[in-house]
């Protein structure tokens, strides 16, 4: 038995909203993953976005888009684990938003499209991380009640 059955097979059972919001919320991330890789993609096979596109964001964001992928699969099958996935690339993406941000402030090497991107990428994933910390919870506290 590996490691992710053992991690599956310890949580209790959830209730149909909480299922739903989890569901959802393993979507959202692959799907977010999905759209990043998209468009990550077409900027490196020289589709002009319209902007100056920094290179060092374009490679991470590209790459997250796997790791967001990862991680909608994680949430769906361990919430723990999901939420250790969703804490980390909140973090990852807050310290890469606050370098652009930096960026953005004292030159012209990162566009305003950048910056509101990563403030959308940012955002999304304080939400999943934020939902995904309160199913985990509830559970607990639902398995430590039974």
């Amino acid at each position: 038995m590996t490691s992710l059955t053992r991690e599956v097979a310890k949580e209790p059972e959830q209730t149909a909203v909480a299922k739903l919001i989890r569901r959802s919320s393993a979507f959202i991330a692959a799907a977010f993953g999905l759209m990043t890789l998209f468009a990550g993609g077409r900027v490196l096979a020289g589709i002009d976005p319209g902007y100056v596109v920094y290179q060092p964001l374009l490679i991470y964001n590209t790459t997250m888009g796997f790791v967001y992928i990862a991680a909608g699969v994680l949430i769906h099958r361990s919430l723990r684990l999901g939420r250790l996935a969703a804490a980390a690339i909140f973090t990852l993406n807050l310290l890469v938003f606050a370098f652009v941000g930096c960026l953005y402030a004292t030159s012209d090497t990162v566009a305003i499209d950048s910056v509101k991107a990563m403030t959308l990428r940012t955002g999304v994933w304080c939400v999943l991380f934020l939902t995904i910390t309160w199913l985990d919870r509830r559970a607990q506290t639902v398995a430590a009640n039974s």
